[in-house]
């Protein structure tokens, strides 16, 4: 069911690591990335450095050495984590599975019957519980970030089934997961991070319950120990195109640019049609100043989903750190009408305007649109300060 849960959890935590600050008379940054939709469309080419052959080469006859083979991925594993052994042929196994294959593929109205009927076949299990507390979670409908649900009934009623799930089966170590995210949701971090440290003792091999850790350790401000969790679940589980996401994500906010655009490039290879991963390793690239690939990269994201403002932003970025100031602030226009809200591309556009003093006058209304938006925002003040500074220069100098 939500096998991309734990990308956007990530991406909501990072953001503030992807819309970097900017001044006036410097670059702009890439804005957050966003979410994806289909439709494939042939990315540029990209010349690689082992394709080339020499003049004297080509004379002699030469070939260019093969591209090595691409790496065979598995198939992705399920983000539901099973409730019974896959070979359990007992019939409450059986019911819990087939509710697991519900839920998995987002019908929840049948995997609750599936659940249910296994709670009511096997009460003292703990099992069919935690099935039922997914369905509670499902249905609360709440964002699965930190403190979301405070106060949410619902979500206290799957937390208290949980618990008692915990209790019935002690072992259960998808038992420990849920109710960890669970509790993370209600904003009660340390026992939160205390379950799924359980779960993980339990349930070793389980990418999963790695993941929800790495995203729990993340959301608590524990970056760095996030790191090894979210590499775990990759490995564990290296078909998933958003377990790669979120890894270069992580990477990305630590400064590890070369790691994160070799997972943004296996996710890429996993979900071509999946225009959040080529803006996710557009991005990446443009932190690199390879701007040939980020170009591209970022188009092939636009051309999937030509009405998501902070493709065009970060396109914009990268026209503009080519000294492509025309191209640049189109992109930016086209953002802003799209989501007149995004304060970056209010921001971008600022710093494209003011190279110009001609426009200087319209970037300093872009910059009061951008602190209408979010007056606490530290690059409008920033940014204002930059242009003031550039405006007073160029009165000293008449």
């Amino acid at each position: 069911m939500n096998r991309n849960r734990l990308h956007w959890e990530v991406a909501a935590v990072a953001a503030t690591a992807m819309a970097l600050a900017a001044a006036c008379g410097g670059e702009s940054k890439p804005a957050e990335s966003p979410a994806p939709v289909a439709a494939p469309v042939e990315p540029l080419p990209v010349r690689d450095a082992r394709e080339a052959m020499s003049e004297a080469d080509a004379g002699n006859g030469a070939s260019a050495p093969a591209e090595p083979p691409a790496p065979a991925y598995p198939p992705a594993r399920a983000t539901t984590i099973p409730l019974a052994a896959a070979n359990s042929d007992d019939p409450v196994s059986r019911l819990l599975l087939d509710g697991d294959a519900a839920f998995e593929r987002g019908d929840v109205a049948a995997a609750a019957k599936q659940y249910e009927a296994a709670r009511a076949a096997a009460p003292k299990r703990g099992a069919p519980q935690v099935g039922m507390a997914r369905v509670r979670i499902a249905r609360a409908n709440v964002p699965m970030d930190f403190a979301a649900g405070k106060g949410n009934k619902e979500l206290a009623a799957a937390v208290k089934e949980l618990r008692s799930a915990v209790r019935l089966e002690p072992s259960l170590g998808v038992a420990q997961v849920e109710l960890g995210r669970a509790l993370l949701m209600m904003g009660d971090a340390p026992a939160s991070l205390e379950s799924l440290r359980r779960g993980i003792v339990l349930s070793p091999n389980e990418p999963e319950a790695h993941a929800a850790l790495g995203v729990a350790l993340l959301a608590t401000g524990r970056q760095s120990e996030s790191l090894p969790e979210l590499a775990r679940a990759v490995e564990l589980d290296p078909g998933s195109a958003p377990r790669r996401g979120n890894y270069g994500t992580v990477l990305l906010m630590a400064g590890r640019v070369k790691e994160a655009i070799v997972q943004y490039e296996a996710q890429v290879k996993l979900a071509d049609g999946d225009p959040r991963a080529h803006s996710d390793l557009g991005s990446a690239l443009l932190f690199e100043n390879d701007f040939t690939r980020g170009v591209a990269e970022l188009k092939r994201a636009i051309a999937l989903d030509p009405k998501r403002a902070t493709f065009h932003t970060n396109l914009g970025y990268a026209y503009q750190q080519q000294g492509q100031l025309a191209e640049a602030i189109a992109e930016y226009r086209q953002a802003i009408q799209l989501d007149d809200k995004l304060a970056s591309a209010w921001i971008n556009l600022a710093t494209a305007l003011a190279k110009d003093p001609k426009t200087r006058a319209e970037a300093r209304a872009a910059l009061e649109k951008a602190r209408a938006i979010d007056s606490t925002d530290p690059r409008v003040k920033a940014n204002l300060e930059e242009l003031d500074a550039l405006e007073k220069k160029e009165r000293g100098k008449r």
